[in-house]
């Protein structure tokens, strides 16, 4: 028994190896390329790739907009049935949106598939203003949000991810808030594999083909401006393992889609040979870098609510918009 499991694992760090070559001929065709993937378990990377390079964010921006609007829900500062305003700035926001008018209202309700499945700009800045006053607060308060969670390499200038030569991300960061989304606000997070909603008679359709087409992904955001390229935070959970990867600047949808699909088959190959190496009494010198470290920041819910295992994370310091 003990040398078929020696031999199991000499095999999987073998496909690891191989899967670190295979990704590297990605980078160096793709200068926008970064990437990173994390066992949502132990917190390990078990793969990065220009993790720590700075890169437009997109429509990832929008998970910072809904986590900021959950940790109002929290506080009670807003309900699901809450009406909020559309202002003239908001309902001025480009496509994708979903045409709200000055003097409307939306409710919170609403506002979350929206921003999830529609990815919709405008109901972005509803929420921007109805949280912050203003969109520029609003960008401030995230900004801050992004530093108590441990994104020191973080800056959003608005709630939507449209262009600003600003507004700057990590894959290490991004990876840190879709882990946090999790762990926070788990009794919300079923809203990010919604595949459509309805809102005044008009169907909207998901733009994130993983949650319907790849094996065990259950959630979360694509994003894409010209700038960034074709961006998606996705988390998927096979074998009661859970992975959560971050890729970003993919050339087209599709092929950001294809390579994600394929990350994850590789990474679950080297999260589920990094728990054998670790039961088997050998170190954790497998997983490439450790997120560890812990940001000092409250629970939301108490520790039964949490769906998923906390993990303590710190990064190391090191044309409108047409979400796919």
């Amino acid at each position: 028994m003990l040398t078929l499991r020696h031999t199991a694992r000499e095999v999987l760090l073998v496909l690891a190896v191989l899967l670190l070559l295979l990704l590297a001929n990605t980078v160096q065709a793709n200068p926008r390329y970064a990437a990173i993937a994390i066992d949502a378990q132990t917190g390990d990377v078990l793969h990065e790739s220009n993790a720590d390079a700075s890169r437009y964010p997109a429509s990832l921006t929008k998970m910072m907009t809904l986590y900021m609007l959950f940790d109002a829900m929290e506080q009670n500062r807003v309900t699901l049935n809450t009406q909020m305003p559309v202002s003239a700035h908001a309902a001025s926001m480009p496509q994708t949106n979903i045409s709200l008018r000055r003097g409307d209202t939306i409710s919170v309700r609403d506002a979350i598939p929206a921003l999830i499945v529609r990815s919709a700009n405008d109901v972005a800045a509803v929420v921007a203003e109805a949280l912050g006053k203003s969109e520029s607060n609003f960008a401030h308060m995230m900004t801050a949000k992004a530093r108590i969670l441990g994104m020191f390499s973080t800056t959003f200038r608005n709630a939507s991810g449209l262009p600003n030569s600003a507004q700057k991300s990590t894959a290490r960061d991004l990876v840190i808030l879709s882990m946090r989304l999790m762990q926070d606000f788990p009794q919300h997070y079923h809203y990010f594999s919604t595949q459509s909603f309805i809102y005044k008679g008009t169907t909207y359709k998901s733009h994130n083909r993983m949650v319907r087409n790849t094996e065990g992904v259950d959630g979360m955001k694509t994003g894409y401006i010209r700038a960034s390229g074709f961006n998606v935070a996705t988390s998927a959970k096979r074998n009661n393992r859970r992975v959560i990867v971050v890729v970003m600047g993919g050339k087209t949808a599709k092929s950001r889609d294809r390579h994600i699909a394929e990350l994850l088959d590789r990474t679950f190959t080297r999260a589920t040979a990094v728990f054998l190496n670790s039961n088997d009494g050998g170190s954790k010198a497998l997983s490439a870098v450790n997120l560890t470290a812990s940001v000092a920041v409250p629970r939301h819910k108490p520790d039964h609510l949490l769906t998923h295992p906390r993990v303590s994370v710190k990064p190391q310091r090191f044309a409108s918009m047409n979400d796919r």
